[in-house]
């Protein structure tokens, strides 16, 4: 059995408690304007062009069956329209400007990876973290994927948007160690216009899921997320849940940027600049009255 996974990072500190490898499934149900990982959303392979990287030896273009690769007005350019995403091109790029986003890989393969690593997870009381994407989407193979990492002794977190029924993801979540879910908008219509779903199957989740020690987090979006109205909601949801470990404000991430530009993609929040540490203080003062404990950052 096999699945397609986008990219496998080693030595991940922000995934997570201690070192931990992030596994990052291709393929989300959610589609968030401001996503910082747009290579993981589509569930089918994504070729991607980083043009500063081309050394313009010109074999991509002899390697293409169907001339997706063109010449105009002196550019490199992709004909979206053309490309099969066969892959052909990256396989001869050694300047690597050429890159499929997405590989089949068995849970073996992934757990051959994964386990190089196993003394730093001990050592720091790390592991191994399932991501996407959205891993939920992917119950079945995750879930075989994390019972092999606790039989080599290795802890398994996910992040998620818990957006599915429980039923669905109960498979998954009976094997994971540590939850770690966005909880982007309180408000439902908000969180539709936004993302594109109903929030009501993560708040329920959320509320329900009692034997899982869980970091709930809302990335800080300008007007958008961090707003006082929306933190101060969320935060009073979940206080008094016992298996709560902590509240989590993340920054905005803009290094998806150049990864919109790889796809050719529409990028909402190209202009968006991370707060600065001063901002982000004033956002977890806004919750200090509030019984819960709040991490403002990574």
């Amino acid at each position: 059995m096999q699945h397609l996974i986008t990219d496998i990072q080693r030595f991940s500190l922000n995934d997570g408690p201690g070192i931990r490898t992030t596994v990052f499934f291709k393929g989300c149900n959610m589609r968030c304007a401001w996503c910082h990982n747009p290579e993981t959303l589509s569930p089918s392979p994504d070729l991607m062009f980083y043009p500063s990287k081309c050394i313009s030896c010109g074999k991509c273009f002899t390697a293409c069956s169907v001339g997706a690769h063109i010449l105009e007005n002196g550019l490199h350019i992709i004909d979206r329209k053309l490309c099969k995403k066969c892959g052909k091109c990256t396989e001869i790029c050694y300047a690597e400007a050429l890159v499929m986003s997405g590989r089949e890989m068995t849970v073996d393969e992934i757990l051959f990876e994964v386990c190089q690593d196993k003394a730093y997870y001990d050592a720091s009381g790390g592991g191994v973290t399932l991501s996407g994407g959205e891993v939920l989407c992917h119950t079945d193979f995750a879930a075989k994927l994390a019972r092999a990492c606790h039989e080599e002794g290795i802890r398994v977190a996910v992040e998620t948007n818990l957006s599915l029924p429980y039923d669905h993801i109960r498979p998954l979540l009976s094997e994971v160690d540590l939850i770690m879910a966005d909880l982007k908008l309180y408000d439902e219509e908000e969180h539709k216009k936004h993302t594109g779903l109903s929030n009501k199957n993560t708040i329920e989740n959320i509320l329900s899921i009692r034997d899982i020690p869980m970091i709930i987090r809302t990335p800080l979006i300008d007007g958008i997320t961090a707003t006082k109205e929306n933190l101060r909601a969320i935060a009073g949801l979940l206080e008094g849940k016992e298996n709560l470990i902590y509240y989590q404000l993340l920054n905005f991430n803009p290094l998806g940027a150049s990864k919109y530009e790889s796809l050719d993609a529409a990028n909402s929040f190209s202009n968006l600049m991370p707060y600065n540490e001063e901002e982000m203080s004033a956002f977890g003062e806004m919750l200090s009255d509030i019984n819960i404990r709040v991490k403002v950052g990574e």
